[in-house]
């Protein structure tokens, strides 16, 4: 099903459900109450369930490509300990080096093939797995998101910072640091921005909450900043964020992607909009080029 074939008030209980506010089944409930030219919704919530099968555009067996499972020391973080996915081009580098930060749920199939798109394009990609001190993303979206909510945010949010500067000191880094992220990673993105200081060179975070006002003039990173169209909640943080990027002289651009949603990035579900995600794919790749 495609995503002009969905209802907006499906996509409005997909984003309450995504963003943790109703469980699965009570999506599924109340998408069976509504009625949409004569006929129940629940099969257009059922289509927006994530297909990770098809998430795949780069698979790890790809020669172009190193990819490998890694653990390293976390201090400060949930349990002193991360483990995370670490992608590197094929080749003698060193290469400048990117955190791939997952959204609220854990380390899924679709953040794992960012980074592999990442090592394509020639950087050093690392996606660490805020679950893997309690067991790791377990499979599926539902129970991570679920662990997720378990764990202590401003612990989480150092096991990420932790992240960056492990792959930032990497062997196999040219020591230029960038981050991206989507949704809980976005604001994470924007988060590590003001802590990071110095250490930062070029943030790309999509459709992620505004990092603290008071915080934004300790950013020295270039932020490239990745909108929605239709995502209200997280637009409506803009104005004040950008006013305040401006006053503090942060290096920065914005975009909005037309006709858009939430997550449009994500190609496992059909709010994936293949146009603007692969626009803004090729800005963010140019982006980290010139910075990094």
């Amino acid at each position: 099903m495609r995503q002009h074939e969905i209802d907006d008030q499906v996509f409005e209980l997909y984003d309450e459900y995504c963003h943790g506010h109703i469980d699965r089944r009570e999506f599924f409930k109340r998408a069976g109450e509504l009625t949409v030219a004569g006929a129940s919704a629940l099969a257009m919530a059922q289509a927006l369930i994530p297909n990770y099968a098809e998430a795949q555009e780069i698979q790890f067996t790809d020669r172009r490509i190193k990819a490998n499972w890694i653990e390293y020391p976390s201090p400060g973080g949930t349990s002193g300990e991360m483990r995370g996915y670490l992608v590197s081009p094929v080749g003698k580098g060193p290469f400048p080096a990117v955190l791939v930060m997952h959204e609220n749920r854990g380390l899924n199939p679709y953040i794992q093939d960012v980074a592999r798109r990442f090592a394509v394009a020639g950087f050093l990609a690392l996606a660490p797995d805020g679950l893997s001190p309690i067991g790791g993303y377990p499979g599926n979206d539902d129970d991570g998101r679920a662990m997720q909510r378990t764990l202590d945010q401003s612990k989480l949010r150092q096991d990420m910072a932790n992240s960056a500067r492990f792959v930032k000191s990497h062997e196999a880094s040219n020591g230029r640091l960038g981050a991206t992220g989507f949704c809980w990673g976005g604001g994470t993105t924007n988060y590590l921005a003001t802590e990071l200081g110095d250490e930062l060179h070029a943030g790309a975070p999509f459709y992620g909450s505004a990092a603290a006002t008071d915080k934004v003039p300790q950013i020295r990173a270039a932020l490239q900043v990745h909108y929605a169209e239709n995502d209200k909640r997280v637009n409506a943080m803009r104005p004040e964020f950008e006013a305040a990027l401006k006053s503090a002289g942060v290096t920065y651009e914005m975009h909005t992607y037309p006709g858009t949603r939430h997550g449009f990035h994500n190609y496992s579900t059909p709010r994936y909009h293949e146009q603007a995600a692969q626009l803004a794919w090729e800005r963010m790749v140019s982006f980290f080029r010139q910075h990094l």
